[in-house]
């Protein structure tokens, strides 16, 4: 035995014989009698103690970021069913609930909270009795763990705050660079401040929720982060097949529920979309797109869709992966619809449009332009031939305000306009304009014949009249900002009375008066002016931007009389179909909306056609 272990055993001896070995047996004696806890005196804190939990409900927007980063699993997100839910505005009627019994107080939870509702009091004295078993288990609030008021100790500051609550800057071309030509306004991110930006995204989910199309935005934005632009592709591609153009256009919706606005400013989903869509080669994202399973069932059903916009080419794209067979009739002479021609070149190239149908043409659908159904080909070929019809053709015609004057020659529609200057047709340029209307479409065409004047004049003279005040227009802050700093002028409060034509059919200008209220106090549409507020703007061209409709003389008498109608538009279910079992309609010519919402919708009535052409398998 070597010396180490015989020292060890000598002491092990040593120590066994000092006092008696039926020691341990001694607490057998405690084992019949009820234990005690002795209540502790709370005693003064330190300024960043950390105690027990705080939230502030009128804070708290209930999006889970505390419960996701706890590496404890201490903290369950709570229902509480009394509380306002708008996903909309990035709030959910959900709380954060603690369990004490696992949290270990590293104050992770305090530092990223996006609103600041959650801190740390300085109470930290609890004791558990038998009664309340779980009282470990607390849903905090403003009054602390016992209801009462304690001072808070650990909060957010700005040595402890874990976001970034800035956005990165944007490149984008300048006024005074802009105007000069329609190239592409907004430059994009640089790789850094990309990944900066994503690095922002608390991967709270609201923007998934808000999206029309549920787009999942925390998973594109996560690869980006991570530098893996194939998979942030991968994830757009999931419910949006038109990255390119919704990285330039969408309206964020998302943005807008965003739990980084709370506190600062709004992650820039959209613009991370672009980044993302740009920084993969089109090829390989036509690869990678090619790679998602084609279902190919023992029929040949085949669908027509009339209308190659926006939703008529989602549902087409999610019906040929079906294993449908789809052909998309397009009346001009490229597909794209109001993407093409409502929506001017310096917001959305229409290269980066091409990609997108590319894609969708890749994987099957077959789009045939220059097509008038009920002229070049009839609506009752189309039924004979296929097996469902999806009406998708939008908005193609705009709406006149009907004063006296404008039929003259020199009014125009703005979605004819910006037909003309996208497919660069020629037409006199004024060298006065005014717009009626205060929309994003009366932005565009503003902004376009500002920057044809600017080309052929060397000056901008165009006036922008709204029925609405500023802070009321429907169009885009970012619009209206840009509008300005190009120097278009923007009226506001102003109602149009009338085109005035002088004797020799001159188009003289546009006279408007005061506008006092645009809608009742039942919130519908009811302008109401002061007459005796008069104001005339000299123009040789008034465009009018107040709505557009859409043309279905095409459908004929006796599919016309079969359908349903509500207010002038086809009625549709839920699912977008019509009451007729083989026809659905969807986009704007059922709901006026943005891209998008055509999205969503496109994706919906691809569903429901879908059933349709499966029952129809089943029972053939």
């Amino acid at each position: 035995m070597s010396k180490i272990k015989l020292k060890v055993q000598q002491e092990a001896i040593s120590h066994a014989s000092k006092g008696s070995m039926l020691r341990p047996f001694k607490a057998l004696a405690f084992l019949g009698r009820k234990p005690v806890t002795e209540a502790l005196q709370a005693r003064i804190a330190a300024d960043i103690y950390r105690g027990f939990h705080l939230n502030d409900w009128d804070k708290c927007i209930g999006c889970s970021t505390c419960h996701t980063i706890c590496d404890n699993a201490a903290i369950q997100m709570v229902y509480i069913p009394d509380l306002p839910s708008d996903l909309l505005a990035g709030k959910k009627p959900f709380r954060p609930a603690i369990d004490y019994g696992r949290c270990c107080w590293c104050g992770l939870c305090v530092d990223i909270c996006p609103t600041g509702s959650l801190a740390l009091s300085k109470e930290y004295i609890h004791t558990c009795t038998e009664d309340h078993i779980d009282s470990y288990f607390i849903l905090p609030d403003p009054k602390g763990m016992h209801k009462q008021p304690f001072e808070k100790g650990w909060e957010k500051s700005d040595q402890t705050d874990l976001l970034l609550h800035h956005r990165q800057t944007m490149q984008q071309l300048p006024a005074l660079e802009r105007i000069q030509n329609f190239d592409e306004i907004v430059q994009g991110f640089t790789d850094q401040a990309a990944f900066e930006e994503a690095s922002r995204c608390i991967q709270c989910g609201f923007c998934h929720d808000a999206c029309p199309a549920q787009m999942h935005a925390p998973e594109y934005i996560r690869a980006i982060w991570e530098h893996n632009f194939e998979q942030a592709v991968t994830q757009i591609y999931r419910t949006n097949p038109f990255p390119n153009v919704c990285g330039r256009v969408c309206t964020h919706r998302c943005e807008s529920a965003c739990a980084m606005q709370v506190r600062g400013e709004a992650i820039a989903i959209r613009w991370l979309k672009r980044y993302a869509i740009d920084k993969v080669p089109h090829a390989r994202v036509k690869a990678l797109v090619s790679q998602s399973e084609i279902s190919k069932p023992d029929n040949n059903l085949s669908v027509a869709i009339i209308g190659a916009g926006p939703a008529g080419l989602t549902a087409a794209f999610d019906l040929v992966q079906q294993g449908h067979k789809v052909k998309v009739f397009e009346a001009a002479d490229k597909a794209g619809g109001m993407m093409r021609y409502g929506i001017p070149e310096y917001r959305l190239p229409a290269d980066k449009l091409d990609e997108d149908i590319a894609i969708i043409t890749s994987m099957g659908v077959e789009i045939v332009c220059n097509t008038i159904v009920g002229k070049d080909v009839s609506m009752e070929d189309i039924v004979t031939e296929y097996d469902a019809v999806l009406l998708a053709t939008g908005l193609q015609q705009g709406r006149s305000s009907r004063i006296p004057g404008s039929n003259h020659k020199n009014v125009y529609s703005a979605i004819e306009l910006l037909a003309k200057i996208k497919r660069q047709e020629d037409f006199i340029i004024p060298h006065k304009a005014v717009i009626i209307g205060g929309g994003n479409v009366a932005m565009d065409i503003a902004r376009s014949l500002a920057r044809l004047q600017q080309q052929y004049y060397a000056n901008i003279n165009i006036i922008v009249t709204t029925l609405e005040t500023k802070d009321a227009m429907l169009a885009d802050d970012s619009e209206k900002r840009e509008a300005l700093e190009e120097g278009i002028v923007l009226e506001n409060s102003r109602g149009p009375l009338e085109c005035m034509v002088c004797d020799d059919e001159t188009l003289e200008g546009l006279k408007t008066v005061a506008c006092l209220t645009v809608f009742d106090k039942e919130g519908r549409f009811h302008p109401q002016y002061d007459y005796t507020d008069e104001v005339i703007y000299s123009a040789d061209m008034v465009v009018e931007a107040i709505g557009q409709n859409t043309v279905l003389a095409f459908l004929g008498d006796t599919i016309t009389e079969q359908l349903e109608w509500q207010q002038g538009k086809i009625k549709v279910d839920n699912e977008g179909h019509t009451a007729l079992e083989w026809l659905w309609s969807v986009g704007d010519m059922v709901k006026g909306s943005d891209v998008i919402h055509a999205i969503a919708k496109g994706h919906q009535v691809a569903k429901s056609i879908d059933t349709y052409l499966q029952n129809i398998k089943v029972f053939s």
